[in-house]
């Protein structure tokens, strides 16, 4: 066992992995999570409360905007989770009526944290009415509306379905192809293959092509199971969903594809394909753990896993119903990683056994 390297390193480098994992990476708890402010009223109250926000390890506000209009292409384009917004003469109505209102939006595509920024607000709003008790005789009340973007009753399926779809995909993809070179290996019919006129490139699609269509079958019972039996929407152009489906179909056959070229064995491939996968995909998604928690070494990490744009592709188009304007960015990622995977999958390829 000492004289087996790979043995030693799956005793003690796993354990070590998985505790810096879960014990650093791995958390519910919503930091810095990119906030803006519309303020109408610019007075002294608002602007204790957007320093109480900004002071806040839960918030990063980055702008303090004076009207609402960017507001909504802001959310649309994933870069804030949540905005505050006071109305005018915010100070005024909370000294004349002892209340006053101002509305907290989020964005509830993600409903887990949705509801942990939520409950950061209130309680931020909450601390500084309890200041304000002290401070005066009478007692004042703030009372934050609450809206919720996307997914107004919160429902979990807006989050899992996504994640499910990334997860399956990936998975099934890889494993499906990482096998599938190998086995001529295994069989002895890679010497009848080598020797016939069928170029690598063309053997290569020609083993990618049947299992692209499977998993398409795959996405489409996901799909339909999706819509019918959970009741979730497609807001966004289900042939563009479609499409960017099959583009990260292909992104992960070509992964799979690469693995059968360099492993010896059906065994070894399965292994790197599920064990050396599974848990990336899992983790580092983003549809169970936000990424933003996570040290900047393992955000890196996370962008280098193609699950994590077709995740977030997703989101943009089923949940919010965005277009290709919105998501080209991450259909660009998607499209240079099956580029390199495939050009790394043709080079990898032996023409001889030996």
């Amino acid at each position: 066992m000492f004289r087996d390297t790979r043995t030693l390193l799956i005793l003690f480098g796993l354990p070590v992995v998985q505790i810096l994992l879960f014990g650093f990476a791995l958390s519910n708890e919503v930091k810095n999570s990119p906030m803006l402010v519309c303020d109408y009223a610019q007075d002294g109250v608002s602007r204790n409360l957007i320093d109480k926000f900004s002071a806040n390890k839960s918030f990063n506000l980055e702008e303090v905007l004076l009207s609402h209009r960017e507001l909504n292409d802001a959310f649309k384009k994933g870069r804030i989770k949540s905005a505050l917004v006071f109305p005018p003469r915010f100070e005024t109505e909370l000294a004349r009526f002892n209340e006053a209102e101002l509305q907290f939006i989020v964005d509830a595509s993600d409903p887990n944290t949705a509801n942990i920024l939520m409950t950061y607000a209130a309680g931020l709003v909450g601390d500084y009415q309890q200041s304000l008790l002290l401070d005066y005789s009478l007692p004042y009340s703030i009372q934050p509306e609450i809206r919720m973007l996307y997914n107004p009753e919160l429902k979990p399926s807006f989050t899992f379905v996504p994640g499910l779809l990334a997860l399956v995909l990936m998975l099934v993809s890889v494993m499906m192809t990482s096998v599938s070179i190998v086995r001529e290996k295994e069989y002895g019919s890679m010497e009848v293959l080598l020797v016939s006129p069928v170029n690598p490139w063309m053997l290569i699609v020609a083993k990618i092509v049947p299992y692209l269509f499977l998993a398409l079958i795959n996405f489409i019972t996901i799909m339909l199971l999706s819509i019918t039996l959970l009741d979730l929407p497609v807001n966004g152009s289900a042939l563009l969903l479609f499409a960017e489906s099959m583009l990260f179909i292909v992104t992960a056959l070509s992964l799979g594809i690469l693995i059968s070229n360099v492993a010896q064995t059906q065994q070894v491939a399965i292994l790197i394909s599920l064990a050396g996968l599974l848990l990336p995909t899992v983790l580092f998604t983003g549809f169970l753990f936000p990424i933003e928690n996570m040290p900047l070494a393992l955000r890196y990490f996370a962008d280098l896993v193609p699950s994590r744009w077709y995740y977030l592709i997703v989101k943009s188009v089923m949940i919010k119903g965005l277009g290709l304007l919105a998501v080209w960015k991450e259909t660009l990622i998607l499209f240079l990683m099956t580029a390199s995977l495939l050009f790394l999958s043709f080079r990898s390829f032996k023409v001889r056994l030996l």
